[in-house]
């Protein structure tokens, strides 16, 4: 298969990660060509940590402009997601979104499906935290009447988000499990910007925003973050649980969200391709 000349934006947790690993030579036959960061320097001391030094792009049209990048993954936000998406697209590059949360606008989520399609490119939705996605495609194939999500988190992972700090729940010293948010995919994602992505992951994957039902607690006595998804249909009743380590540098992130935008990159190269 071809390689491809790559173009991330976002260098916080997930973008150091998947920038190191195409550098390495561990996200297949890709060449990482920008880097990009409303943050300038974080890309720039990011840049200096590489081997195959990637340009700085100062702007984003830099990499909009630039005819031999064939993909830009975004590892930025949802407000990344909704400024950039159609740019890149319209550029005729394929576009890999890691917030995929911004996707609970309905809008935004048809626009640039209409767009792809009109530029003859793809996007790609990793599976980030959770697993089993493939499961979920096939079930979905038939009728599901339920898809839930219970998130657990540290404390300390949720204490900071907007949601717990506009809702004046306290979480110091917590001494129990304790629910701080239950109802619909769609509200989770605008309470959670940050955060829950999974829940974006499944709703996309199954029912929609407004049928998927999310619980996420606090849970003074882990130190990682678990996702368990309950799905019943048809096809028959499915359950998948994962314990993920976050990201050193993110708590709020795990490190299998990253690892599966790694994996993506490297799917892209590949002659064979597992799984659904």
């Amino acid at each position: 298969m071809n390689s491809r000349k790559v173009a991330v934006i976002g260098c916080g947790a997930i973008g150091e990660i998947l920038a190191k690993s195409i550098d390495r030579g561990e996200a297949g036959k890709n060449e990482l060509s920008y880097l990009f960061d409303l943050e300038m320097e974080k890309a720039e001391s990011l840049a200096k940590e590489l081997s195959k030094q990637p340009i700085v792009a100062s702007e984003i049209s830099e990499i909009l402009n630039d005819e031999e990048v064939d993909l830009v993954v975004e590892a930025a936000s949802q407000k990344a997601v909704i400024e950039y998406s159609s740019s890149i697209l319209k550029s005729e590059k394929d576009l890999i979104v890691l917030s995929i949360g911004a996707f609970a606008n309905k809008e935004l989520y048809d626009k640039v499906s209409k767009e792809a399609e009109e530029m003859g490119q793809r996007v790609y939705l990793p599976s980030g935290a959770i697993l089993g996605v493939d499961g979920l495609k096939s079930v979905s194939m038939a009728d599901i009447n339920e898809a839930r999500l219970v998130t657990q988190k540290p404390p300390e992972t949720l204490s900071t988000t907007k949601f717990v700090q506009e809702e004046s729940i306290d979480l110091s010293d917590l001494e129990e499990p304790k629910v701080v948010f239950e109802g619909t995919a769609q509200k989770a994602v605008e309470a959670f910007p940050e955060s829950v992505n999974v829940a974006a992951t499944l709703s996309l994957s199954t029912v929609g925003f407004e049928r998927t039902q999310v619980k996420i607690i606090a849970d003074p006595s882990i130190n990682r973050n678990i996702h368990e998804i309950h799905v019943k249909g048809d096809a028959g009743k499915f359950m998948a649980e994962s314990r993920n380590v976050p990201s050193p540098d993110n708590p709020k992130t795990s490190y299998l969200a990253a690892l599966s935008a790694v994996r993506t990159l490297k799917n892209l190269t590949e002659a064979v391709s597992i799984g659904t």
